[in-house]
């Protein structure tokens, strides 16, 4: 499928490539509304056995489309890719090859691991923008990393290199920017020849009854409840 959001399945490994460089791969509704999607049909899917997200360079993905959403206001009706990946039962991998900022951010956590080019790097920019994170990066992030280097990253705006988000844990591996498609290619076969069964039960366990919910849920109430900034209004 084209677009600016692709999807290509190989060899029980079905990639989804974000495809808008020219807007820092920032998601259209259009876009949001299409992975989501795709994310709900995956499982009832057995031709797919492992999911992998990535983008085209030279970045991995802004978030959501600032500008559309300035444009449309209220009228945008509400969507969470985010918990749209992290509700597929078989593994997603995702492939960070640049910036990955924010919303890009949160995708990137909602994904079981992630393998990262040495050109990538992480921030959070909710706050100085404005606005707060919906799609899971106030629960997500300081499992991942810490809550005190979280805090720091929300409050800084700070760019966390590839090494740094290694050492943290926010990573899983970091490789030479060229080899990053093979070593995702490579860890998604590895993973699809795990047994299915076995394999979606044993992730489900990672995420069952360690408060998460309860985190992401507070995430949504308090994201319902703040207004925006004028520029965003």
């Amino acid at each position: 499928m084209s677009g600016d959001l692709r999807t290509e399945l190989d060899d029980g490994v079905l990639t989804l490539t974000i495809a808008r460089p020219e807007a820092k791969n920032a998601l259209t509704l259009a876009m949001r509304q299409q992975l989501e999607e795709i994310c709900a049909q995956v499982d009832a899917d057995d031709d797919v056995a492992v999911v992998v997200l990535a983008a085209v360079d030279p970045v991995f993905c802004a978030g959501a489309d600032i500008k559309e959403i300035a444009a449309l206001g209220a009228g945008l009706p509400p969507t969470n890719p985010g918990a749209a990946l992290r509700a597929v039962r078989k593994p997603v991998i995702c492939a960070v090859n640049g910036a990955c900022v924010s919303g890009g951010l949160e995708l990137a956590l909602s994904c079981d691991w992630i393998i990262a080019s040495e050109q990538a790097f992480f921030a959070d920019t909710h706050a100085r923008l404005g606005v707060l994170p919906r799609w899971g990066l106030s629960a997500l992030l300081p499992r991942a990393v810490g809550v005190r280097l979280a805090k720091e990253m929300t409050a800084t705006a700070r760019r966390i290199p590839a090494p740094e988000a290694l050492r943290a844990g926010l990573v899983n591996q970091i490789v030479p920017h060229p080899e990053l498609a093979a070593r995702v290619r490579e860890s998604a076969q590895a993973a699809a020849t795990t047994n299915r069964p076995a394999l979606a039960a044993s992730l489900a366990l990672y995420d069952t009854g360690n408060g998460s919910e309860e985190a992401l849920q507070r995430e949504r109430d308090q994201a319902l409840a703040w207004t925006p900034p004028p520029t965003l209004s």
